[in-house]
């Protein structure tokens, strides 16, 4: 099968390399064309050198094109005290800025950041609240000329969270439409909590609207963030359903690569083999 898009590396696997020449110097050698950025990059860097460093990666032919936003718990944007929620999507925008200075055209945004059941908290007070942080969200993203990307997310210890079900995506399709609004599928999130076919269930509740992927694998229980194929999903179903969207952009393979690291540091050749092996994966098919 032909692969209609390219992959991108995960930056939290790459934060432990000392530079952009570093990490650039990585990518060309393992043949990575694309990076899912994130606040480790940005963080306390002038507006100047944020734009230095996105012509950095773009003069060597690296594309940033998305870039995944805060999820601690002090990044809920459906938090249910309303001073905080209006503070962290205050501290959110500010981030968006980052990401739109190094030339990111998606940000990475997760329903909410805690794992409480939304049988106990009630799903309409979660829609709610997190209305209310899109409604200022949106005009931003517009403004930056970025998309936001809600995520789905893994279930509760104890039932389903924000963001866990196929149904919370068809409300949030529904009630939150815009251009510059869109869905970002993680695979393994998915695989969690509707197992075997939650890939492909939650990729059709969020064809139309597909502007992201976290490519990830695990057995089916537990969130392991493997290299695809070192798990159980059904690789075959989920990239033809890709390859039937003509989907055109980085898809952004969440894991480190399967092999041993020094100070969270891989070999470039374990990197490489990585993306080799994601290649042969899709042109098998």
């Amino acid at each position: 099968m032909k692969i209609t898009w390219k992959w991108a590396a995960c930056g939290y696997n790459l934060l432990g390399y000392q530079s952009t020449e570093e990490i650039i110097e990585l990518c060309k050698y393992a043949g990575i064309p694309a990076i899912e950025m994130n606040s480790g990059f940005t963080n306390g860097r002038a507006n100047k050198e944020l734009e230095e460093m996105g012509k950095q990666y773009k003069d060597a032919g690296i594309e940033l094109y998305s870039f995944h936003l805060p999820f601690s718990q002090e990044d809920d944007i459906s938090s249910f005290y309303e001073t905080k929620r209006r503070e962290i999507v205050n501290r959110l925008i500010r981030v968006m800025e980052q990401a739109s200075l190094i030339g990111c055209k998606i940000v990475i945004l997760h329903p909410s950041t805690v794992p409480f059941c939304i049988e106990v908290e009630g799903l309409d007070r979660y829609v709610s609240q997190m209305g209310k942080s899109i409604e200022t969200l949106i005009p931003a993203a517009e403004r930056l000329n970025l998309t936001i990307a809600l995520e789905n997310m893994l279930p509760s210890i104890d039932g389903e969270r924000f963001g866990s079900s196929p149904e919370h995506f068809i409300i949030f399709a529904e009630k939150f439409a815009h251009p510059h609004f869109g869905f970002c599928l993680d695979t393994g999130h998915a695989n969690v909590s509707c197992e075997s076919d939650g890939p492909s269930i939650f990729f059709e509740v969020m064809r139309k609207h597909l502007v992201a992927f976290h490519i990830q694998d695990n057995p089916g229980d537990r969130d392991l963030h493997l290299a695809p194929g070192y798990g159980l999903i059904n690789w075959n179903v989920l990239f033809r359903k890709m390859a039937e969207i003509k989907f055109s952009h980085p898809a952004c393979i969440e894991t480190p690569p399967f092999g041993p690291a020094n100070h969270y540091k891989y070999d470039a050749d374990i990197w490489k083999k990585m993306f080799e092996e994601m290649d042969v994966l899709v042109t098998n098919l």
